[in-house]
């Protein structure tokens, strides 16, 4: 039998909120993931997650390298399916930002922004560029950015997606101090206005009331097969 596993979009109703429970969507968005198990190149590898990540909040995913966290992210994302269990809200209200940059390499700075955010159906490319101090740079094509500029423009997509939930795989990769500061008060910014993070960092972001999850109580007992191929991914 396939995976079973559901994704449900829960429904935004018209009341007024405070300003500060809503997601750049428009509505509110909590995670919540239900006896989840997922795989890694058909083994399960993590099963029985369950956590509630309210609007507004974020949390933070531990454990020694291998574990799943990787795994758990692009389950959630809708990436690869799930051996078991619930995910609501469904992929379309999540974005994932992943160790790849995800950049067109020919196009420029402004270029790479304006086509994510044409693809969501969103505006806002001159605030994202503001925001991971990127202006000065938005006439350059991408190819020719460093490691660090590169990283900085993969996650100014995050901006321009209009998505309430955050999935986030090592975000501050390849960042300096300032750069990871320079983040950390996007993500902030994000959390404030009604935004939710899902983070596997080992870097301290300095975020007031982060929760944190260790998932080695998750490791699944012995190893068996399901929930497809996922490529690899740790």
């Amino acid at each position: 039998m396939g995976a079973s596993v559901s994704h449900d979009l829960p429904h935004c109703l018209r009341l007024r909120r405070p300003r500060s429970l809503v997601g750049s969507s428009g509505c509110r968005m909590d995670l919540t993931i239900t006896n989840l198990a997922c795989a890694r190149g058909g083994v399960t590898v993590l099963e029985g997650v369950s956590l509630t990540l309210a609007a507004g909040r974020a949390l933070v995913l531990r454990g020694p390298n291998g574990i799943g966290k990787t795994t758990l992210l692009r389950t959630v994302a809708g990436l690869q399916p799930a051996v078991s269990g619930r995910i609501s809200p469904a992929p379309e209200s999540l974005t994932y930002a992943a160790h790849a940059d995800g950049l067109k390499a020919a196009l420029t700075v402004r270029e790479n922004l304006a086509f994510w955010a044409a693809v969501h159906g969103q505006r806002g490319v001159d605030a994202a560029l503001k925001a991971l101090n990127l202006t000065e740079l938005q006439d350059r094509p991408a190819q020719q950015l460093s490691a660090g500029q590169k990283r900085r423009l993969g996650l100014a997509r995050l901006l321009v997606t209009g998505r309430p939930v955050w999935l986030l795989d090592e975000p501050t990769v390849s960042l300096d101090a300032a750069s990871v500061a320079l983040f950390a008060d996007v993500l902030r910014g994000h959390l404030a206005k009604g935004g939710a993070a899902l983070i596997a960092t080992h870097v301290d972001l300095g975020l007031d009331r982060a929760g944190v999850l260790d998932l080695t109580a998750f490791r699944a007992q012995g190893r068996r097969a399901g929930g497809g191929f996922d490529e690899a991914f740790a």
